[in-house]
């Protein structure tokens, strides 16, 4: 089930650049710059959570979007 939610990097520094994020997200959310992973369009975003809990470094967290 889809959480109200949109993705947020909370720990850029931890990124490895695996690239699981770009393979596991279904509306294209990311991008590999420079060796590190990038929200390029977060308005894609629907808050599914296959990201977050796919990421071995914890570097994505769904947030509320409320607001």
């Amino acid at each position: 089930m889809a959480v109200k939610g949109k993705i947020e990097i909370i720990h850029p520094d931890w990124c490895k650049a695996c690239g699981i994020c770009i393979y596991v997200c279904p509306t294209d959310v990311f991008a590999l710059v420079s060796d590190k992973i990038v929200i390029e369009k977060g308005d894609n975003c629907i808050g599914c959570g296959n990201c977050e809990l796919s990421c071995p470094d914890f570097v994505l967290k769904v947030v509320d979007d409320d607001g």
